[in-house]
């Protein structure tokens, strides 16, 4: 059995057999064939994070694969009131197949899955979400931006940046990093990142002036400054993001071709202009529609490997 908690857990290969399992699937819905690849099972949604997308995918996803999702926020089950976390785990997985959480602490996401029976999912942590980064290359693939491509991260050293500091690394492509000092990634998952890279022949590169990180890319790709657990710093954070904007003259030093992800929600005038978001090159919504196909691919396979188990 596997659980899909960050990239890191991984290889190249099994990365990419999901996102095709998800371009799959995905195909068959735009052909009008909802395969029950997932007939009555049942997919617990555990919320300590309030979410538009995660939700809506996971419990759309679970559906069209013809199983149940279950929400569960903190609010409505003990482990607001305090129950350990492995309790919880434990009963919960013994009365379903699949577990989703979307949480602050990685640590209390790894925790739940070590007392799981069945396979757990991260829809969120302070410190990565993979699922997010699956629908991200998932565009690229169909935008014709998966061959040696060049990624540039503009913003925050937060989840999503050590996400894709975990996919470059993996898949072998180039990625450049761009962060205001004092907001860089964790060091443990750059070590990480660089160890996984040295086997893959992944380019990694950190600065502090995004025009460097962008000059070129066929990718560009930023985040809120402000995310979950940030707001008493947001005027601080503001102040120290100022020149992170990806705008159009931003975007005018990538290649005339790149493509601007955002993982959504976009705060339109801070890291990300209204002209750029809303332009052509923005591919934004194709990104949000495949967390559901992407996400599909990710519980289809974590149900094969359980079932070969």
């Amino acid at each position: 059995m596997r659980h899909f908690l960050t990239l890191r857990d991984f290889t190249k290969e099994e990365i990419l057999e999901m996102i095709a399992l998800g371009l799959r699937i995905k195909a068959e819905v735009k052909a009008g064939r909802f395969t029950p690849y997932l007939q009555n099972q049942v997919l617990a949604m555990i919320f300590e994070k309030s979410s538009t997308r995660t939700r809506v995918s996971f419990e759309t996803g679970i559906f069209q694969l013809g199983g149940t999702g279950l929400f569960l926020s903190s609010r409505d089950i003990q482990l607001g009131r305090g129950e350990p976390m492995k309790d919880t785990a434990r009963v919960i997985s013994r009365m379903c197949d699949l577990v989703m959480i979307r949480t602050y602490s990685q640590k209390k996401l790894e925790e739940f899955a070590d007392f799981s029976d069945v396979p757990v999912i991260n829809g969120l942590t302070d410190e990565y979400h993979p699922v997010q980064l699956m629908a991200d290359y998932m565009t690229m693939i169909e935008h014709g931006k998966d061959r040696n491509p060049v990624v540039a991260y503009v913003g925050d050293g937060n989840n999503m940046a050590h996400s894709w500091l975990m996919l470059a690394s993996k898949l072998g492509f180039t990625l450049r990093v761009a962060t205001p000092r004092g907001y860089e990634c964790d060091a443990e998952v750059v070590a990480d990142a660089a160890e996984f890279a040295r086997q893959s022949g992944a380019v990694i590169e950190f600065t502090h002036d995004p025009a460097d990180a962008v000059a070129g890319a066929d990718v560009v790709t930023t985040d809120t400054w402000v995310s979950m657990g940030d707001e008493e710093e947001k005027e601080k954070r503001l102040k120290d993001f100022s020149g992170y904007t990806v705008d159009r003259e931003m975007m005018a030093l990538a290649r005339a071709d790149a493509i601007f992800l955002h993982c959504l929600p976009a705060y339109r005038g801070l890291e990300v202009s209204e002209e750029v978001f809303e332009s052509e090159q923005s591919v934004v919504f194709d990104e949000a529609e495949n967390r559901l196909h992407a996400q599909k691919g990710v519980m289809v396979w974590l149900d094969g490997k359980r079932k070969e188990g």
